[in-house]
Parts: C-alpha cells; sequence; structure tokens
C-alpha cells in the first residue's frame, strides 16, 4: 500500500499557482510595483517572494567617506595623495566608498530626486507611454528588467535613460523630469571624469589611462522607485548582484535600505546628506585583474517608502564597439598573470542580463 505524506496532500490540493500567467497579468497593467500599493494590497505576491535569506544588517559606522575637497587642486599635491591612497583602499577592500565635496550642488541631488518621484506619482496613463521590455530603446520605463526570467521579482519601479556619449534632447525625455536628466547627467559625467582619474593613480597608472580606455564615454541614468512594501520581510527591493558596468555613482534618498557584502557580512550604507555613493563595477574589476572589487549589494524592502535612488552607469553597453577589454598590461608581471579572457562591454553586458539577478557573478564566465 502506497504511504502519502501529509505535505503531499497539502501539495496536491493547493490550487495550481500559474507563475507565468501571474508575471503576464502583472507586466500587462503598466502599473509597476506602486500600481499595486495603489490598489492597496496588503499581502505581497507569491512572485515577490524571496528564498528565506537573513535580512539583519551590521550598521558598521567605518563604512568608508572620503572627502574630495581638493581633489583637483594640482598644486596641493600631497592633499591630492591622501585622496588617491583612500580612493585605492576603499576600491581595494570594499569596492564601495561615499564622497562628500564633489562638486555638485545639494539643490541640484535634491531636484533629481523629486523629478524621479513626480515621473511615478503621476497618473499611470501618462507614464505608461515610456513602458517597454525593450532594453535597446534609449528610454525605458518598467517593473524588473528581468521579470520573467529572475527566480523572485524585486518590490521596485525602474525606468533609465541613455545619456552619452549621445546626449538625449529634452523632447526625448518624461517632460516632468527632462530639465533635471539633462542637468543632472553633465554633473556626472564631470564627477565621473575625476573619479577615473583618482582610480587610474590609485592604479599606479597615469592619471588619464582609464579615460583613454573610454571608461567613461557612456552614461546612463538608472532611476529607482521603491514604494512601501506590506511585507517586506518577505521580498527585497533588489536582489543580491555586483553592477556590470566600469563605474556607479549612486543618489539615494534618506529612507535607507542598500547594503553592501562585506567581509561575508551585510553592511547598511547609510544615507549621507549631500553624499554620492560610488562603487566598483564588474568591468573595472577585470581591467584591474581582481585589484579592486566589484561587491555583491542589495537593497531591503521596507515600510517607511516610497525610497528613490538614481544609480548613474559609466558603460558603453549600448555602442556597437568591438573594442576588447581585459586586464591591464601595466598592471600584469610573471607574478600577476592575467585572471580574465578579453570581452567587448556589450558582450559582458549582454551575458550579465540574461542572467538576471540570479546572485551569481558574471565575472566567473570571464575567468581564464
Amino acid at each position: 500500500m502506497e504511504v502519502i505524506h501529509k505535505d503531499e496532500v497539502e501539495h496536491a490540493t493547493e490550487p495550481q499557482y500559474d507563475r507565468q500567467n501571474e508575471l503576464k497579468a502583472f507586466d500587462d497593467t503598466k502599473a509597476g510595483v506602486k500600481g499595486l500599493v495603489d490598489a492597496g494590497i496588503t499581502e505581497v505576491p507569491r512572485f515577490f517572494i524571496q528564498p528565506p535569506e537573513p535580512l539583519d544588517a551590521n550598521p558598521q559606522s567605518n563604512f568608508p567617506i572620503i572627502d574630495l575637497q581638493g581633489m583637483i587642486d594640482y598644486e596641493a599635491p600631497v592633499k591630492r595623495k591622501e585622496i588617491v591612497e583612500k580612493v585605492r583602499d576603499a576600491s581595494e577592500t570594499w569596492g564601495f566608498f561615499q564622497v562628500v565635496n564633489h562638486g555638485i550642488p545639494c539643490g541640484v541631488l535634491d531636484e533629481m530626486i523629486d523629478g524621479v518621484r513626480r515621473f511615478y506619482e503621476q497618473e499611470t496613463e501618462v507614464k505608461k507611454q515610456w513602458y517597454t521590455p525593450d532594453p535597446s530603446k534609449r528610454v525605458v520605463y518598467n517593473s524588473n528588467f528581468d521579470l520573467y526570467s529572475s527566480p523572485a521579482a524585486n518590490w521596485r519601479d525602474t525606468f533609465y535613460c541613455i545619456m552619452a556619449p549621445n546626449p538625449l534632447s529634452p523632447q526625448d525625455l518624461p517632460p516632468v523630469c527632462s530639465d533635471i536628466l539633462i542637468k543632472y547627467s553633465k554633473e556626472i559625467l564631470k564627477l565621473g571624469n575625476s573619479l577615473f582619474e583618482l582610480l587610474s593613480e590609485a592604479l599606479g597608472l597615469n592619471p588619464n589611462h582609464l579615460k583613454d580606455m573610454d571608461c567613461s564615454e557612456g552614461l546612463a541614468l538608472i532611476c529607482h522607485y521603491y514604494p512601501a512594501c506590506p511585507q517586506p520581510e518577505l521580498t527585497l527591493g533588489t536582489s543580491k548582484h555586483s553592477d556590470n558596468d566600469f563605474l556607479t555613482v549612486l543618489l539615494q534618498d534618506n529612507i535607507g535600505g542598500l547594503q553592501v557584502l562585506h567581509q561575508n557580512q551585510w553592511v547598511d550604507v547609510p544615507p549621507t546628506p549631500g553624499a554620492l555613493v560610488v562603487n566598483v563595477g564588474d568591468l573595472l574589476q577585470l581591467i584591474s585583474n581582481d585589484k579592486f572589487k566589484s561587491s555583491e549589494h542589495r537593497v531591503v524592502a521596507n515600510q517607511a517608502g516610497p525610497r528613490v535612488s538614481v544609480a548613474c552607469f559609466f558603460s558603453t553597453s549600448l555602442l556597437p564597439s568591438e573594442k576588447l577589454y581585459g586586464p591591464i598590461k601595466e598592471l600584469l608581471s610573471p607574478e600577476n598573470p592575467p585572471k580574465y579572457k578579453e570581452t567587448t562591454v556589450n558582450n559582458y553586458v549582454t551575458y550579465s542580463l540574461g542572467r538576471g539577478l540570479d546572485g551569481i557573478s558574471p565575472l566567473l564566465h570571464f575567468k581564464l
């Protein structure tokens, strides 16, 4: 006689769960996670539920904060050397740091956050015209680029726009935030050039080395909106991942939720007024031959939302370039041979996006 276990009976009597159908129904609304919250849901839909993992984090008061005051003063070499040493240490040990006195006025930062909030809080019918699953478009709004392939959806909506090397004009952008997107991207490009100089020097190279490799040529602004979540312990705002670019500069509001995996422990990145978060991307880890670290990070869901952030990705992923990137030859030696094979930026990013946010670093695929 066959024995049927209790959990098998419970499973057999569960209503049939059609995940793909639920995902499509959600996607077809073009209203995103904000649409669910606006509809008054009190429980997280099943396709957002993440596998159980600890959400507690160490607040770590020693998260690196670097004062860039004097960064471009070549007549004060001692100060610049101090900044370069701090950038080197943070890039090697954390892969993350915050910068203050970076040259972008606080009013511009505040207006950028407000502009993102205005985009998401306008009528759904207005936003829908930007909604698309096609990642090749220069302006994209959707909820979860990997909605149909990820193990669980993230509790956030996203829109992004490609702002360099060929900047978009105001009529190509959402009217409620077009001016600030253009203004902010110009400021970030200037800051990015300075950061790549510091990173070049931190690698022991000429200040222009990374810029001459076109690391600072492409820029995408990725604007996230994390609505308040009724059951934040069941899902994540953004799953564990590393960034598939050269460098990311992140603006976050005061809600908090960003965490970095440091020494096998999740550490909160505290919102600091006027500061920007900078993190090493996979491609910079690859070309630095593991000298700099592209750290995994995530965003926890919370009930205090909505949380707004703007991640600026330095990457040329949408350019039709066959330029190959591998470990920088000046950094190699018999004791430090290349650890990665060469790849184009487009090939790396295509592979990374094809995987989705599955928690496994795409860098492993390119190891020699």
